[in-house]
């Protein structure tokens, strides 16, 4: 705990200023009309609007034949089938026709983790009253280990820690997520859910005993709460932490491949590698379809105990997963380990900011330093964090597995 993100709260932060009364969409709507991130905020709406679902690939083709179906992963689908339906037996008729969607729907990829309110899809969480509140955590709860809950709970406190650090508690505070769900809850046949807003999106597809838990996207800022009935509150160590052990372990010839750049924002950087929002992070909302070249140096190329710390970085990025699907994809990942990618940008030293990628056909994660946008560090700090989690090759949202048990094309226009 260091609180150093103090140094960075303004009272009257320039993007910030004279917003604190707005509510969430008159607040979008200023963003909208900011210059550069407006731009942005253009480019993110059209490509919800103008594309399909492909997938994340390598190099614009995907693998087929990667993900199996039928398993046994004992994903937790009785208890979240219940937790669906009690909530959906809770609500008006004119809320369940807000919150269901087909399982084909776009508003599966409507997530996205600024706090813009631009795509008003499902219920929100601050219009609902404590009872139904209460039901939407339920589904969560059902749905994620016990660690993966205490941390989604972590990151909406601190949401709601940095709306008032900052002044804007209407537009930035521990309801601004929203839950929709897809599909009728089953035992047997494909359904889910997606919950998305400031820094926490996740989205989950039911599959019999298999779950698809991705995209995920986890971030914060401040990355602690130094005050309040939650205070002590911190994130992000053991991430952070255990990429710095995996590359200061690095040989000098090892290090020579992973370590693309060697500062965070290197001028030696390709134009546009730096993007506002996202950083350095390529998996963010909207980039269901982006081609990801594999960088850096090959697993293969790693010691027995390096690649043994890649896979344990991989399962701390998964934590959130249930046991049995946890379990699931660590094989899926040591399966594919000769194929695993890891680089690196920016300093090895213990206070140094960065970021880092592990990526294979059937995984890429991604931890990343940010500069401020709600707080007003020009550069990035390791105060602010995003981290995002992705199935390449066509399986997000569970895509390949719903097509294998369906006729459904599963394109999610």
């Amino acid at each position: 705990m260091t609180a150093r993100f103090r140094d960075f709260v303004y009272p009257q932060h320039p993007l910030l200023s004279g917003l604190d009364k707005l509510t969430p969409t008159e607040y979008a709507e200023v963003m909208r009309q900011t210059p550069v991130l407006g731009d942005v905020i253009k480019y993110w709406m059209e490509l919800f609007e103008s594309t399909s679902f492909n997938g994340i690939s390598s190099d614009g083709n995907i693998i087929e034949g990667l993900f199996e179906l039928g398993a046994d992963e004992g994903a937790p689908t009785a208890k979240a089938s219940e937790a669906a339906e009690n909530l959906l037996k809770a609500l008006t008729l004119e809320d369940r026709t807000k919150i269901c969607h087909p399982l084909d729907s776009r508003v599966w990829r409507a997530w996205m983790n600024p706090e813009f309110y631009l795509l008003p899809y499902g219920l929100r969480l601050e219009d609902l009253d404590s009872t139904t509140l209460a039901l939407v955590m339920s589904l969560i709860q059902a749905s994620v280990s016990d660690k993966g809950y205490r941390k989604i709970v972590d990151l909406m406190r601190i949401n709601d820690f940095l709306g008032h650090i900052v002044g804007v508690p209407n537009a930035i505070n521990v309801g601004s997520y929203n839950i929709n769900i897809f599909g009728t809850p089953s035992l047997h046949q494909p359904w889910g859910w997606n919950f998305w807003g400031h820094h926490v999106c996740l989205n989950v597809l039911f599959l019999g005993k298999q779950q698809v838990f991705t995209p995920v996207f986890f971030g914060a800022e401040p990355n602690e709460i130094d005050e309040g009935e939650h205070a002590g509150t911190i994130v992000f160590v053991e991430q952070d932490r255990a990429g710095l052990d995996l590359v200061q372990s690095l040989t000098r010839d090892q290090a020579d491949k992973a370590i693309l750049f060697h500062h965070k924002r290197d001028p030696k950087m390709p134009p546009g590698r730096i993007a506002l929002g996202d950083e350095l992070h390529l998996g963010g909302c909207f980039q269901d379809n982006r081609v990801i070249p594999y960088e850096g140096i090959n697993a293969r190329d790693l010691a027995p105990g390096q690649r043994e710390r890649l896979v344990r970085i991989v399962e701390l990025f998964l934590d959130y997963q249930p046991p049995g699907p946890l379990a699931a994809r660590i094989n899926d990942v040591r399966r594919h380990l000769d194929d695993t990618w890891f680089c690196w940008i920016g300093g090895t030293a213990d206070d140094a900011v960065f970021y880092y990628r592990i990526q294979s056909p059937v995984i890429m994660v991604e931890f990343d330093h940010h500069a401020g946008l709600a707080l007003s560090n020009p550069e990035p700090e390791r105060f602010h964090v995003h981290t995002t989690i992705r199935t390449p090759n066509g399986n997000d949202y569970g895509v390949q597995l719903v097509r294998a048990a369906t006729s459904l094309p599963q394109r999610l226009i």
